[in-house]
């Protein structure tokens, strides 16, 4: 099996050992767990945003770096709404702002934090680029 390198905090760590007995176990529970949940929370709401709201999604995202506690369906709200009215995002892309807003609310914070992950990881790819947004959007 493929060997992942995490960074856990001092609670984390207790918390695995007290439930699966050792860290390693938890681990080995936990994130292939993630990951599955990830893609199941994905693939629940893949067709409720248009490919215009999707990518102010994405753009919004743009030079973030999330941390579990800021990955939940408010943030995921703010960070959207804050990136159509500052930069309007949303113009850029074609999307209506409301239409958008009504969306994420409906999103519960595991399907919100899918989402945000998703649109952050896009910055980080490797292929990351104006052409590829598209691209990126269409595989979602």
């Amino acid at each position: 099996m493929p060997q992942v390198a995490a960074r856990i905090n001092n609670e984390q760590e207790r918390w695995l050992k007290d439930y699966f007995r050792t860290k390693s176990a938890g681990a080995e529970f936990i994130l292939p767990w993630a990951v599955d949940t990830f893609f199941r929370a994905i693939t629940a709401f893949k067709g409720a945003f248009s490919p215009a709201e999707l990518k102010t999604i994405v753009e919004a995202h743009k030079d973030v770096r999330l941390v579990p506690d800021t990955t939940r369906g408010s943030y995921l709200l703010l960070r959207v709404m804050d990136a159509c009215e500052l930069g309007n995002a949303h113009v850029l892309h074609g999307a209506s702002k409301s239409t958008l807003e009504a969306k994420i609310k409906r999103l519960d914070d595991t399907q919100a934090t899918a989402l945000m992950v998703w649109a952050s990881a896009y910055w980080v790819s490797r292929t990351c680029s104006a052409e590829t947004l598209d691209e990126y959007i269409r595989l979602y």
